[in-house]
């Protein structure tokens, strides 16, 4: 088989961390072994702004017929308080960028159905104060009302867009929400699992016609193994 088909985590570093121990992109290739690949583009410290040129590179379109599925992840870094870092990305310009991702994709003929937008989680204030103290950064470049309205604005671009989204403010209705996060920004491995859960159902979805590639090892011919497997 000359092509796999492909699973494409895009987003920022909760992407780019996704296959660390315990991640979500991690435990989603795990489940889909033999049935696709599943390729982490996450990029620390990036926000729409770059990676809606960054797409074209990521998802070219010579690969759209192999392609399954694309996550786009991003609000994050687009979400810091304007005038604390270069990453910030005005509210307004964020819902475009996310809708020319969208577009893009689109456009070179993924179908809509394949895309899912994934919310910026809530911000856990205190942890991130304390964070920003350890990183010695003098104010706190974040605040949870601010980081919700980007989440909204995602949500918002999905419903535009008809794509699916998840939306990551529900982790605050679980109780002790907090431990979601490890920083009180990224997410922790139990965070990581609360993605997982909410993004397995529609990978599944998207998956469930996809043949197990190669034979089982117990139907294949010992004498003629050739014969099996490229049959």
């Amino acid at each position: 088989m000359s092509k796999w088909p492909k699973i494409i985590l895009f987003g920022d570093s909760i992407t780019q961390h996704a296959f660390r121990e315990g991640g979500w992109g991690a435990s989603l290739a795990d489940k889909l072994q033999r049935k696709c690949d599943v390729l982490n583009r996450g990029f620390s410290g990036y926000n729409t702004s770059w990676g809606k040129h960054l797409i074209r590179k990521i998802v070219p379109e010579h690969i759209v017929s192999d392609v399954v599925a694309v996550t786009i992840f991003f609000g994050a870094n687009d979400a810091v308080l304007k005038g604390q870092s270069q990453k910030h990305v005005p509210l307004d310009d964020f819902r475009q960028n996310l809708k020319e991702i969208v577009d893009y994709l689109t456009e070179i003929g993924l179908p809509k159905e394949k895309l899912i937008l994934i919310t910026p989680p809530p911000l856990d204030e205190k942890a991130w104060s304390k964070h920003c103290r350890v990183k010695d950064v003098s104010k706190l470049n974040r605040r949870s009302a601010v980081t919700q309205e980007y989440s909204n604005a995602c949500c918002s671009v999905a419903k535009q867009c008809d794509v699916a989204c998840i939306d990551l403010a529900s982790m605050q209705e679980e109780p002790n929400w907090e431990r979601f996060l490890e920083d009180g920004l990224h997410l922790s491995i139990e965070g990581s699992y609360f993605l997982e859960e909410k993004l397995n159902a529609l990978m599944l979805e998207k998956t469930k016609d996809l043949p197990v590639i190669f034979p089982d090892w117990k139907d294949i011919d010992t004498d003629r193994p050739e014969d099996s497997l490229f049959e």
